[in-house]
C-alpha cells in the first residue's frame, strides 16, 4: 500500500494536460482561461462623471459661486463644447466630462434658477470625476490558467473581448459495477440496492466543468465489463466504482489488465478508500478505480479525482487545499491509516461525527468537511487544531 501523497503523485503523472479551444465569451463562465487576454480599449474610454450634478472648473468652486449653464452631458450624448470661466454643464452619471471641466458639483449642493446655478454651503468636496483608463487601460491583460467567474466575464466584456481560449472540458466516463445495483427509479430485487455513487460523482465532475457521462451498470462478469470498457474509447478519464477489491466477484482490475491497462498502483493507506486503483488504458485514457462503498467513492472523488481534474485543466498539480479549525469536542486516537472523517464546520469550530461507517450517505450529506486524521494521530481534546477539507 502507498500513502495518500504518493497516490496523488502517481495520479498527477498519469493526468495529461488537455487541448485548448476557442469559445464565445458568453460560453466561457466556469472554464479555465488557457491564454492571456488583453483589453482593447481604456475603461472608462473618457473621463466620466460619477454623480448627477454640474461640471465646472474646480478652481472656481466656492460657497455662493454662480455659473451659467451652457448645455448638458448625458450617457451616450456628451457635450461637444468647452467649459470656460463661469460656465457649467448639466451632467449625469456616466456621461463624458466636457473639455475644460475637472469637477462635478453634485446636484444636492446646487440651487438653480433658469440657466444660473449657485453653489451652496458645506459642499461635498469630492470631485466625482472618473479619469480615463482608471479601471483598466488598453492592452492591460488578464493572466491565463485561471477559472473564469461571472466577474471575470463582465470584465472581459468591458475590455471588448468577444471570444477566449479555454482548456477543453475533460471527458469522463463513470462505470458502476455489480450485480447488486439497479438505477434510481427501477424496482430492486430482494438482494439489490440503488446505484448512488455514480450520480454523486457525476454531479461533482460537472461542477468542475467536466463532460461526465454515466455508462450502463456493468455486471459481475468479464463479458459485461469488457462491453462497458468498449464505450470508453473517446474519453480522457474512466472512473470505475466497485469491483476493485480482492473478492471472487471483483473483476475490474483483471479485465482492465486484460484490455491493456498499465497499472500505476493499487491500495492506499487511507480510510475510507483503501482499495483505490489507477493506471492507463490501452486507449490512452487514464483510469481510476474507486471503492464501491458510497462514502468511500465520494471521499476518494474529493481527495483524488478533483485534484486530477484540476491538473488536466491546467490549474496545477496539488492536493485539495486544507484549512484548520479547533475541535468542538474530544476525539479518540487514530489508527494505522490516514482517516478522512465526516465532519461539520460551523462558526469556525469543527465537529467530527460519531458515525463514520463508509456506507452512511446520510452522514456524508450532513457533512460540509472532511477532518483529516494522520496515521497514528493521538487522541485530541476540544480546542485542539485539526486540518480539514471543505466539501
Amino acid at each position: 500500500m502507498i500513502t495518500v501523497p504518493e497516490a496523488l503523485a502517481h495520479l498527477f503523472a498519469l493526468a495529461k494536460p488537455l487541448e485548448v479551444e476557442t469559445v464565445p465569451l458568453a460560453q466561457a463562465n466556469g472554464r479555465v482561461l488557457a491564454a492571456p487576454v488583453a483589453a482593447r480599449r481604456d475603461q472608462p474610454p473618457f473621463s466620466s462623471s460619477a454623480m448627477d450634478g454640474y461640471a465646472v472648473k474646480n478652481a472656481e468652486v466656492s460657497e455662493g459661486a454662480t455659473f451659467k449653464v451652457i448645455g448638458e452631458s448625458a450617457a451616450g450624448h456628451g457635450f461637444e463644447g468647452t467649459v470656460e470661466t463661469g460656465q457649467a454643464v448639466r451632467i449625469f452619471t456616466g456621461a463624458p466630462v466636457p473639455e475644460g471641466a475637472d469637477r462635478i458639483v453634485i446636484q444636492e449642493d446646487v440651487t438653480r434658477d433658469g440657466d444660473v446655478i449657485t453653489l451652496g454651503e458645506n459642499m461635498d468636496q469630492s470631485q466625482y470625476v472618473r479619469a480615463k483608463g482608471s479601471d483598466f487601460k488598453d492592452g492591460q491583460t488578464i493572466g491565463a490558467q485561471r477559472l473564469l467567474r461571472p466577474t471575470d466575464i463582465a470584465l472581459m466584456a468591458a475590455m471588448n473581448i468577444a471570444e477566449v481560449s479555454v482548456t477543453r472540458r475533460p471527458r469522463v466516463a463513470i462505470m458502476s459495477t455489480g450485480d447488486e445495483l439497479v438505477m434510481p427509479g427501477d424496482t430492486p430485487g430482494p438482494d439489490q440496492i440503488i446505484a448512488s455513487n455514480s450520480f454523486g460523482l457525476q454531479a461533482m465532475l460537472r461542477d468542475m466543468g467536466c463532460e461526465a457521462r454515466l455508462l450502463p451498470i456493468a455486471r459481475d462478469t468479464e463479458a459485461s465489463l469488457r462491453a462497458a470498457f468498449s464505450h470508453c474509447e473517446d474519453v480522457d478519464l474512466v472512473i470505475t466504482i466497485g469491483g476493485a477489491s480482492v473478492g471472487d466477484h471483483d473483476l475490474v482490475g483483471k479485465v482492465a489488465g486484460d484490455l491493456g491497462m498499465e497499472r500505476s498502483f493499487y491500495k492506499i493507506t487511507m480510510r475510507p478508500g483503501k482499495p483505490l486503483m489507477a493506471g492507463r488504458l490501452a486507449s490512452g485514457a487514464m483510469m481510476i478505480g474507486l471503492p464501491g462503498n458510497p462514502v468511500s467513492a465520494m471521499v476518494c472523488g474529493t481527495v483524488f479525482v478533483a485534484p486530477v481534474i484540476r491538473a488536466m485543466l491546467g490549474l496545477g498539480a496539488s492536493a485539495q487545499p486544507a484549512l484548520a479549525a479547533p475541535l468542538a469536542h474530544d476525539i479518540s486516537a487514530n489508527g494505522i491509516r490516514e482517516h478522512y472523517m465526516r465532519a461539520r464546520i460551523e462558526n469556525g469550530v469543527l465537529t467530527v461525527f460519531d458515525r463514520q461507517d463508509s456506507a452512511l450517505l446520510t452522514v456524508l450529506s450532513d457533512a460540509n468537511a472532511l477532518a483529516i486524521r494522520p496515521v497514528k494521530d493521538p487522541a485530541r481534546k476540544a480546542g485542539d487544531i485539526l486540518h480539514y477539507i471543505p466539501i
